[in-house]
């Protein structure tokens, strides 16, 4: 119970920071938006471990604040270790491709992250079949499945690239943790 607790205050603590910086960017007039993945432009590549933390709007911040909870609870039940190594490879894999692919625009927003920790959800069953795993994809396949449409271009101000390449990097991760046995017990 314990562990579950500390892993817990993980998601809060990063919901916090995400709140936080939402709320001083609306201080800020929106000004930190700028530090988003800007594709092709060298400058931004930093943009790539900020732009997770900076939202739109609060419908933007408050959408993406449930997602992310969600998938990261779900991805902690597993392992702290997992969770973090996978986040850090997810944000930054589809950050990178988003960068490299991605429309001229400024993407912003935990959507990738968040759609790399669902895919990573549903492909740890597939790569790692264990019985928890097959629970969790089951139950986010159920849920969530139809999560899989924000992969494809639908709205010009959502970022798709970020979805796609959120999923693409989550499946690479759930790869990873089986052939790296990244996922202890």
């Amino acid at each position: 119970m314990n562990t579950l607790w500390s892993r817990t205050k993980i998601i809060m603590w990063l919901a916090i920071i995400m709140i936080v910086v939402h709320f001083a960017n609306i201080m800020l007039n929106f000004q930190l938006l700028r530090y988003g993945i800007r594709p092709h432009v060298v400058e931004s590549l930093p943009g790539i471990f900020a732009a997770p933390f900076l939202h739109g709007g609060l419908d933007h911040l408050f959408n993406n604040l449930i997602g992310f909870a969600i998938f990261s609870w779900l991805c902690l039940l597993r392992s702290l270790k997992l969770y973090l190594w996978s986040s850090l490879f997810i944000i930054t894999c589809s950050g990178l491709l988003v960068w490299l692919f991605g429309r001229p625009s400024i993407h912003i927003g935990a959507s990738g992250w968040i759609f790399g920790l669902w895919s990573l959800s549903i492909a740890l069953a597939w790569f790692n079949r264990s019985a928890l795993n097959i629970f969790i994809a089951l139950v986010v396949v159920f849920l969530y499945g139809g999560m899989i449409y924000g992969v494809l271009p639908s709205d010009p101000r959502v970022s798709f690239e970020a979805h796609l390449f959120g999923a693409l990097s989550g499946i690479g991760a759930a790869w990873l943790s089986t052939i790296f046995r990244k996922e202890p017990k």
